[in-house]
């Protein structure tokens, strides 16, 4: 995660896809962090729908389980 928050590197697309490559895993076995950032990143930075709409979904997982950055991400989205 430490990847996508440094300001330097953070904006790179190669580091934004590896970033959600290592993200992956844990966000599949459910650690809540990682469906968040995960998420986000999918919402944020990917093209097609399906991928948009598997990072709604990990959000939605993430804010059901009590992850306040993605329970504000899905307010902003449902505006």
């Amino acid at each position: 995660m430490w990847l996508l928050d440094s300001p330097r590197i953070g904006d790179n697309p190669n580091i934004k896809h590896f970033a959600g490559r290592l993200l992956k895993q844990p966000a599949r076995e459910g650690v809540v962090v990682a469906q968040s950032r995960l998420g986000l990143l999918m919402c944020r930075e990917c093209g097609n729908a399906r991928d948009r709409r598997i990072g709604h979904d990990l959000l939605r997982q993430a804010a059901r389980a009590g992850d306040v950055g993605a329970q504000r991400e899905l307010g902003q989205l449902k505006d």
